[in-house]
């Protein structure tokens, strides 16, 4: 009589997670935390010095910055310029804005710093000009508007400030636009302002922080995480166990990392501003990094916007240059994904993308910048790209399993200390 028993399939030896590539170069969990443990203790040393200042270096290049003021203190310049327009109107001559230039022209790249600072050029905008009317018009709504933010002790978005003239700003670019002039003229940060951005970024993992009293622990917060507060004045108290931060590009390999609570694995904190850089992201982890001394590693995309991204973290934008000191996170690593990444790791060339033009083209222009050129290995990455004429995101990874990234890639780059 056949046996008619059910036979139980064979395993497929190329479904076990022995078969992922690399996995068997790794070590065990705790000889990686102790090279993570060398690199905090590294950095924590090196943050003990104090670090350099505009003010410390004698440029032959006159920059401004901006410092972050009292609200009264931002009350009192208002009340001062108007009163001194009162005055030139009365005398016959009008007004008119001295407002600095935010051209890349008027940029400048101090390498002592590693970061962009804004030059001392400034350009008239008279009310009693056709050109100008407008502008002058706006900045003087802006102004009125702040002022009122001020007296009330309030906080508003760059949306609420929008709407409250729409006929006049006609676009919320033109009303920010102006406001980040503002903040040049006044010579505070954009905070100092009291006007924030919406909720875009969000932190989970091992950190302990207070929003507005309230004790928050990211660990318990699931896998959204916790948005960050769009005004760091609320952000106080940090506490962390975390042996470095990572700094990720996009939601995607967030919620991976989140999911698979890769924090518990390797004590960290993760946070994302999901895509380009926002300013509350900015200055949360710059908040992190001075208070808690850890390193930044960070994850972005092998492409032109991926390093790009990583840039405005640690050299800051071009068109907040005037705020660098305060947005700007020194000496972020970049751990990946990088050019070189691709072959290394023998990405599959279905998983990678061929680069655009316009690729090509950001690729090319930051070769030239010289805040790339400062850093030979992201001259020598950047090159491969360009020349490759490949690009990858980070979800190329799954290529090799969801779940490659937290546990194989990560693991292997942090116990290779492969970053840049």
């Amino acid at each position: 009589m056949a046996d008619k028993r059910k036979r139980r399939r064979p395993v497929d030896d190329s479904d076990s997670d022995s078969e992922l590539p690399f996995k068997s170069k790794l070590k065990s969990d705790s000889a990686i935390l102790q090279t993570l443990k060398t690199l905090k203790d590294s950095v924590a040393s090196s943050s003990e010095t104090k670090p350099l200042t505009l003010s410390d270096l004698n440029l032959s290049t006159a920059c401004r910055e901006v410092t972050d003021r009292s609200l009264s203190s931002v009350q009192s310049s208002i009340e001062s310029l108007i009163l001194s327009f009162a005055h030139s109107i009365l005398a016959g001559n009008g007004f008119s804005f001295s407002v600095p230039s935010r051209s890349s022209a008027n940029q400048l790249y101090v390498p002592e710093l590693d970061r962009i600072v804004l030059k001392d050029k400034s350009a008239v905008r008279p009310f009693a000009n056709v050109s100008s009317v407008r502008k002058a018009t706006v900045s003087t709504r802006i102004l009125q508007l702040i002022h009122q933010l001020c007296l009330k002790s309030i906080h508003v978005t760059k949306r609420d400030l929008f709407y409250t003239d729409v006929k006049l700003f006609q676009d919320q670019t033109q009303s920010d636009a102006v406001l980040d002039d503002v903040s040049c003229i006044l010579g505070c940060t954009r905070s100092s302002l009291n006007v924030v951005a919406a909720e875009k970024g969000v932190v989970v993992g091992r950190l302990i922080f207070s929003d507005n009293g309230d004790m928050i622990d990211c660990t318990k917060m699931g896998m959204g995480g916790k948005a960050i507060p769009p005004n760091i004045d609320r952000v106080g108290d940090m506490q962390s166990d975390a042996l470095f931060i990572l700094l990720v590009e996009k939601d995607a390999a967030y919620m991976r990392l989140a999911e698979d609570r890769f924090y518990n694995r390797f004590p960290c904190i993760i946070v994302t501003a999901k895509g380009q850089p926002d300013v509350a992201t900015r200055l949360f982890l710059k908040k992190m990094k001075t208070e808690l001394k850890l390193p930044v590693l960070a994850l972005v995309d092998s492409d032109p916007y991926g390093l790009k991204i990583l840039s405005v973290y640690g050299c800051g934008s071009k068109n907040m240059s005037y705020d660098s000191a305060n947005l700007t996170t020194p000496d972020i690593k970049w751990l990946g994904i990088r050019p070189s990444d691709l072959d290394k790791y023998k990405i599959p060339e279905q998983c990678r993308l061929p680069m655009t033009e316009q690729d090509i083209k950001t690729g090319k222009d930051l070769l030239e910048e010289d805040f790339v050129k400062k850093n030979s290995g992201w001259v020598e990455e950047l090159s491969l790209m360009v020349k490759s004429k490949q690009k990858a995101e980070i979800q190329a990874l799954s290529t090799f399993g969801f779940q490659y990234l937290t546990e194989v890639y990560l693991p292997l780059k942090l116990q290779q200390k492969d970053w840049l």
